[in-house]
Formats: C-alpha cells, structure tokens, sequence
C-alpha cells in the first residue's frame, strides 16, 4: 500500500511539470518583451506605449483562459446516473451480461440517453459504479467520469469537457493571437539585431529568442486550434472524431450536430457578448444532448409536442421520454419537423410498433 500510495504522488507532482514549463516560459515573455524590449531596446516613446497597452491586454486574456481551463473541475454525472444500491448488489452478484445488462436496462428507463456501446448494450462504468450519459467518458488520469470528455491535456493536467471546454479554446486562440503579437512586433528588432544595425546588449539575446519562440508556438498552436474550430463546426469531440456514437439505427459521426450555427452556440452560449470572456456559458447540462435523429414511440406523442425525446436501449428497449433543459429546446425549436415513418394503416397490419423520426434540418 505504501509504494502504491508514493507512486500515485509522485505522478500527481509530475503531472505538473508541463503545466509549470509552460508558466516558466510564459513568465520570461513577459519579462523580456516589457523590460528587454520595450524598455531596452524601443526608444520612441508613443511606440512603447502602444506596444505595452495591447501586449497587457492579450497577455491578461490568455492567462486568464489558461488559468479556467487548468482550475476548472471536469463535470461529472449526477447521482441519478448512479446505480441504486439494491441494483449495485444485483449487478456485482450477477455472472451473466445478458442478465447484467437487464439490470442497467431497468436502471436506465428513466434516463436521458440514446447511444450505447457499439454492441447495443447499455454504456457503464465499472470504476466508477454508474450508467454514463451521452457523450461521457472515463478519464484514466483524473480517475473520474467526464462529460462530453473530449481528451485529457497534459498541459493543463486536466480534462478538457463540458465544463472547460469553451475556456480552452479560447485559451487556444489569445494564445495564438498573443504569440502572434509577440513576433510581428520584435521582427524588426529581431532583424536589426541579426544585421548589426543594433549595437550587442543583454537585450539581444531575449529578443531573439523571443521571436523564434513565439514562432514556434504560433505555427504548433494554429493546426491545434483549427482542429477544434473544425469539431465545433461539427459538434463533435475528439474521442468522437475517432469512434462515432451509436446510436439506435447505428453509429453516426454527425449525430449530434445541428448546424454550424446551432454547434457554436451549444458551446458558447445564446449571447455573443460572453462569447469572448472566459466564463462558462454553454447550453444544456452535460448530461443530455439535443440529437439530429430521435426516435419516439406514438405513445409518447402528446409529450412530443413539447418537444421531449425519447431515449432507447438498443432495438427492441424504448425508455420513457424526458424534458429537455431549456438552452436545448431553444437549439430545437425553429427548424424541426415531423416526418412519419410510414403509413399507420401498414404498421397495424404488421403488428409492428410504429415510430416517429425527428429530423434536424443542419
């Protein structure tokens, strides 16, 4: 027990590190654009001044946002996603999947979810003793379930999901806009140092270094933060980049994309004016998502009028429906439209349960 518990200190310190790199490199940016540079180096006054207001602002907002997104708690399940005691014992008692999954199935019926695993059985986490809802994931480094985890960072040593998510990309972006200031303002004194039209000082050294780093972050830093404008345009995280949710007719990449438009306010909420501020404001709870296919049994179609989906095991299980928050109804409401899936007449004869499919129009 004592080696193990040395072991797991030892990685939480380490884990650390990059995170402390990146705040020592950060830390001398500072220290040699404002004195070095600006003070050193730069002798036309209204050329400081300028320099040093914009440089101040875009430092404060990427530090700000790097901060969020480090000291940001990953978002986990509530406890009604959590197995009730009595069908815990049942469920650690029971040998058999078919008959495990029939406990989660039973446990499930009133929760908001409509993917599974990719065998159709109900998505669980035996570590964490709970049914995951949609889009959740167990994070092997921070030991928890995260929502809409999209990847662990070690440069944050933290999980990027739905409570942070927004707060790194725009620690991506001021980081790329402040090392983008960085370079084109020391250029022509990187230059003039590099020619000798500068005579050789202490500054020389910090300002050409300076240059090359904040290059090099810049080019790192732009494919990274493409990417993840890519994913929100697309609503997708990057574990689903990779393995699509399933979902009752099958795994779909796109599933829960409704819209360029309506996939960045999912992020970044309703009001544009937050949009650039590092606080949390995107749509809906991190336990349930609005889909672009939701399948509802006629049953349910005095409840679907208001707009609730339902929610579904697999093929042959349909669970009760449940409300949507009201951020999610928002994103539905202006272009749904209603499509049977066939003639009512032919499914009576048939005997066969009749459906509704909810389309999203993108």
């Amino acid at each position: 027990m004592a080696p193990s518990h040395v072991l797991k200190c030892c990685q939480k310190v380490l884990a650390w590190v990059p995170v402390a790199f990146i705040a020592l490199v950060v830390a001398w940016s500072y220290y040699a654009y404002v004195v070095e540079l600006c003070v050193f180096t730069i002798s036309s006054t209204a050329e400081k001044a300028v320099y040093l207001v914009i440089f101040h602002l875009s430092f404060f907002m990427f530090v700000w946002s790097y901060w969020k997104t480090i000291f940001t708690p990953p978002a986990s399940p509530s406890k009604e996603f959590c197995l009730s005691k009595a069908d815990k014992e049942q469920y650690e008692k029971e040998e058999r999947p078919e008959y495990q999954q029939e406990i989660l199935r039973r446990a499930a019926k009133d929760l908001p979810i409509y993917t599974t695993t990719a065998s159709r059985a109900i998505r669980y986490c035996d570590r964490c003793q709970l049914i995951k809802p949609d889009r959740c994931h167990h994070c092997s480094a921070c030991d928890i379930c995260v929502l809409k985890m999209d990847h662990h960072c070690p440069w944050v040593n933290n999980c990027v999901g739905f409570s942070n998510y927004k707060f790194f990309l725009l620690f991506l972006m001021y980081s790329l806009l402040y090392c983008l200031f960085v370079a084109a303002t020391v250029l022509q004194y990187f230059i003039k140092f590099w020619t000798n039209e500068l005579p050789d000082t202490h500054a020389k050294f910090h300002v050409l270094f300076l240059f090359f780093v904040a290059a090099m972050f810049f080019i790192s830093i732009l494919s990274l933060f493409s990417y993840h404008c890519w994913l929100v345009g697309k609503n997708r995280s990057t574990i689903e980049t990779f393995r699509a949710p399933t979902f009752r007719n099958g795994p779909d990449k796109n599933g829960f994309s409704l819209g360029c438009s309506k996939n960045l306010r999912e992020v970044f909420g309703d009001e544009k004016k937050y949009w650039l501020i590092p606080i949390f404001t995107s749509l809906g709870d991190g336990c349930n998502f609005p889909t672009r296919l939701v399948i509802m049994d006629p049953e349910q179609l005095a409840v679907s009028s208001q707009n609730e989906p339902a929610k579904s095991s697999g093929p042959n299980q349909s669970f009760p429906t449940r409300p949507l928050s009201e951020s999610q109804n928002r994103l539905l409401t202006s272009d749904s439209q209603w499509v049977e899936s066939g003639p009512e007449e032919e499914n009576v004869k048939s005997g066969a349960k009749k459906h509704i499919i909810v389309s999203l129009e993108s």
